[in-house]
């Protein structure tokens, strides 16, 4: 009967949540399309021919390289959206006293990692799945001040979870409009035949360790949650229209290399049959292989026996070639990253590329909203543990200029060549000053000399009641200006005013 106990909580324990059930074959092939290497080779993701054995395909296997392009995607990304360090405005948290603080900054995950760091596992791993989990907790060992915690270095700290070991949870709808968890169950560690999992309620704590050979389940542990909530995050990447699942950066992007590593291996192997094509012989015939091997017939054979071979034309391996190309161009498309992700020259028209850059700036400034909002919720769970008031705030990057400065230099200098108008001239000397990283208004003359060698500052300027004319006296020519814009940029350029 006892056995059929345990038996009965380890069925209980591994159930999984309708979501996950659906998902989970999906996020495993996401996870290894990112991880590459042995994981995805193991995934068997090739297309089996008809008639291989088993040795043949993984043969074909072990020949095959995967060309990762949902890394280089999600890395790009990465690369962009933690150039520049968050901005935490947290000083009602600095000073004596908040210690621990820091302490979470510098390690926040009890391995080492400062938060800019455990951030951006956050978000690698949520642009592959779409999603990730983050769980703050902290030991309850019985202290009752926080100086006493102080000295033993208790204090909050994070773990990442991923959607695959997270497999159940529940919310629940308060009275005052906010989902909050109610129940939260995830692998928290596998050791040989052993199985960890760690149960939340918002009343308490459940270590449950599992035997998966003998099916057998026994709780361990069960703390009291003093926290009286389940402290998780669920960080996206991008919403969907199911709160629990996010959508991933890389869920067409898979599916395409998938394909462009199938077509990998049918270049291999019609290199291999262009190079060494198949033959045919009879029985009897005494062979060898590669290059230069002699093939001898019995004397008197049938002259229709002999051996002959069946030849793979080469314009095939072209065709893989341009649909492989046609293929990592619909990669870079969908990503918004074929400026950035580009090896060689790409005939790609100036507005196309600012167009891409443009949707890639607002494809990167969401993905910074969706970690700027959960890096506050972890704050206030934060606070609430060390029992402080959360008031500070997060800010990570919002806009991410991405420009082709080589193109731009190219277009200004045009536009200069063309341009006859001083004020035109003016405007491009300021663009150009930008371009370099430098100030215009620093670098540029910001004042007005009049004829009466008053200094007029530029911003102050206002629109002339009356235009004024002006004469350049190296060209005879005459204009006339309406603002102090008009007329320093005038001036700039050798004009002076006309007396009467």
């Amino acid at each position: 009967m006892s056995n059929q106990i345990l038996q009965n909580d380890y069925a209980a324990v591994m159930s999984t949540n309708r979501f996950y059930t659906r998902n989970r074959d999906r996020w495993q092939f996401l996870m290894e399309s990112y991880v590459g290497g042995d994981e995805y080779r193991s995934g068997n993701y090739l297309t089996r021919y008809q008639l291989e054995t088993a040795g043949e395909y993984q043969a074909r296997l072990a020949n095959t390289p995967l060309d990762n392009h949902c890394q280089s995607v999600i890395q790009t990304y990465i690369s962009f959206l933690f150039r520049k360090q968050p901005d935490r405005d947290m000083d009602q948290w600095s000073g004596p006293g908040h210690e621990d603080v820091k302490q979470f900054l510098d390690d926040c995950d009890r391995e080492g990692r400062d938060l800019d760091s455990f951030m951006k596992q956050v978000s690698i791993w949520a642009s592959v799945f779409g999603h990730a989990w983050i769980v703050m907790t902290k030991p309850n060992l019985g202290l009752v001040t926080q100086a006493q915690e102080t000295e033993l270095g208790v204090r909050p700290y994070v773990n990442l979870l991923t959607p695959l070991v997270v497999s159940d949870w529940k919310w629940e709808r308060h009275s005052n409009g906010e989902y909050r968890l109610n129940y939260f169950k995830y692998v928290e560690e596998v050791i040989s035949n052993i199985t960890v999992v760690k149960e939340w309620t918002p009343e308490t704590i459940t270590t449950w360790v599992l035997d998966d050979d003998l099916k057998e389940g026994r709780i361990e542990n069960v703390e009291i949650n003093m926290l009286g909530r389940i402290p998780v995050v669920l960080v996206y990447n991008q919403r969907s229209i199911t709160r629990d699942m996010g959508i991933s950066d890389i869920n067409d992007i898979a599916d395409i290399q998938r394909q462009i590593y199938n077509l990998t291996s049918e270049n291999e192997q019609a290199i291999r049959l262009n190079g060494h094509p198949s033959l045919v012989v009879p029985p009897t015939a005494q062979l060898g292989s590669g290059a230069g091997a002699i093939i001898q017939l019995q004397d008197g054979s049938d002259p229709g026996l002999n051996p002959y071979y069946l030849e793979s034309g080469s314009s095939n391996i072209a065709s893989i070639h341009a649909s492989m190309d046609k293929l990592i161009a619909a990669i870079d498309r969908i990503s918004f990253t074929g400026g950035v992700r580009a090896t060689v020259t790409k005939s790609q028209s100036g507005v196309a590329m600012e167009t891409e850059f443009q949707l890639l700036n607002a494809k990167l400034s969401e993905k910074a909203d969706q970690l700027e909002l959960a890096e506050e919720q972890l704050w206030r769970l934060f606070a609430i543990y060390q029992n402080k008031t959360w008031s500070g705030e997060i800010k990570y990057a919002d806009s991410f200029n991405i420009r082709d400065d080589q193109r731009e230099y190219a277009q200004l200098g045009q536009a200069k060549s063309a341009a006859t108008d001083p004020r035109v001239l003016a405007l491009i000397d300021r663009e150009i000053v930008e371009l370099l990283g430098e100030n215009p208004d620093l670098v540029l003359p910001t004042a007005v000399t009049l004829s009466d060698g008053s200094v007029v500052p530029l911003e102050s300027a206002e629109p002339f009641d009356e235009p004024e004319e002006m004469y350049n006296p190296a060209t005879g020519e005459s204009g006339w200006v309406i603002d102090f814009e008009s007329k320093r940029e005038a001036m700039l350029n050798g004009w002076v005013e006309k007396e009467d």
